[in-house]
């Protein structure tokens, strides 16, 4: 096996880890994504709708992983399918870890150029943010997660402050009435609130680093629940204090509500700072995560556990030129969207494919210790 047994993670880091690797742009968009679908003030319910959708892939997926304990999705699928379709597997996981990272770095230099450094180019916040990344991959998914977990609590505190300092324009009326044009819109806003939980597909390799693999199913469900709570109480309150016929016309309407706080004998300004600093680290979290996955995936693929170090420095360049493939913040947008169906692919279709190929070959027995 290529896993790093020191890589052991517990079951409250995995459900960090999964937690941490969902909130990135979401905290930001999500308001106006939802909102535009529903057209509706019910995006909270398909918020909630859409991470119990999450719990449930998330699950299956874990459970999935436990059929082949000590073993990432990188390894079991050569099991699986063999070599070389397995190496094929990889390789689009690769690819897909690789464009995510490039998304997340793309999307970071974009707003922080907007809203919080304008006289810094771009490439210098992508470049330091993806030599950080480098920095603490080549360490090993034990010290990710033990920095995710230095993180989390920060991410809470400053993100509840901002977020309720809004309170004071809060009106429950823009809620309401609730569900006046039935389900269907809330139904329909649940493709765009699961593609939001992105960061389920962790579960096809974090179980192989758990010191207890049959904790996997609950740490997922108690990590996007945490990120559940983080994006209802987002569109609720972003909602409450802006009105829907507002939040679809805003490209980042959780930055604009944290902009419109106002606090009479408080002499601080810019609260909005407060948002960009937590989601700057969630952005990073999820950065760094993508880039280890993706260096694990060539270390499996090439066989050779020493060259994963060589890997991370390599997907530098890569990281960074796609992320100027996108020419405008629309561009970016639709790179989103292109994930979102490549996710599809990754825990949904390859798996299930993989599940049929091991359930006819007799390889599904289940280990959850």
């Amino acid at each position: 096996m290529l896993t790093n047994l020191q890589d052991r993670i517990t079951s409250t880091q995995t459900a960090v880890l999964v937690s941490s690797f969902i909130l990135g742009l979401g905290i930001l968009t999500l308001p106006r994504a939802v909102t535009d679908e529903t057209g509706t003030p019910d995006g909270w319910i398909s918020v909630i709708l859409g991470g119990l959708v999450a719990m449930l892939a998330g699950s299956l997926l874990a459970k999935f992983s436990q059929c082949f304990p000590g073993k990432t999705f990188y390894q079991y699928s050569k099991d699986i399918a063999g070599k070389w379709i397995g190496n094929i597997i990889c390789l689009y996981t690769v690819g897909y870890f690789t464009l995510l990272a490039s998304f997340e770095v793309r999307a970071m230099a974009e707003v922080t150029d907007f809203f919080l450094l304008p006289a810094t180019p771009k490439e210098v916040t992508m470049g330091m943010l993806l030599l950080a990344s480098a920095y603490l991959v080549v360490g090993g998914l034990n010290a990710v997660a033990r920095l995710y977990e230095g993180f989390l609590p920060i991410t809470v505190i400053l993100f509840f402050l901002v977020l309720f300092m809004g309170f004071k324009e809060f009106d429950v009326d823009h809620l309401r009435p609730v569900l006046s044009k039935g389900w269907l819109p809330v139904l329909q806003g649940v493709k765009t609130t699961s593609l939001s939980y992105l960061g389920l597909e962790t579960m096809l390799f974090l179980p192989a680093f758990m010191d207890k693999p049959r904790d996997a199913v609950k740490a997922v469900i108690v990590g996007i629940g945490i990120s559940m709570v983080f994006y209802v109480l987002t569109v609720i309150i972003v909602i409450g204090v802006l009105t829907v016929d507002d939040v679809v016309t805003l490209t980042f309407p959780t930055i604009d509500l944290a902009r419109s706080v106002e606090l009479e004998g408080v002499f601080f300004e810019r609260y909005e700072s407060f948002l960009l600093a937590v989601w700057i680290l969630q952005i990073f979290t999820t950065l760094s995560l993508c880039h280890y996955f993706a260096g694990l995936g060539l270390r499996h693929v090439f066989a050779n556990e020493n060259w994963f170090r060589p890997f991370v420095y390599g997907l530098l360049p890569v990281i960074y030129g796609l992320g100027w493939v996108p020419t405008t913040i629309n561009d970016v947008f639709a790179v989103g969207d292109l994930l979102g169906y490549l996710l599809l692919g990754l825990i949904v279709v390859i798996p299930l494919l993989l599940l049929i190929i091991a359930k006819m070959r007799g390889m599904l027995h289940a280990n959850h210790s």
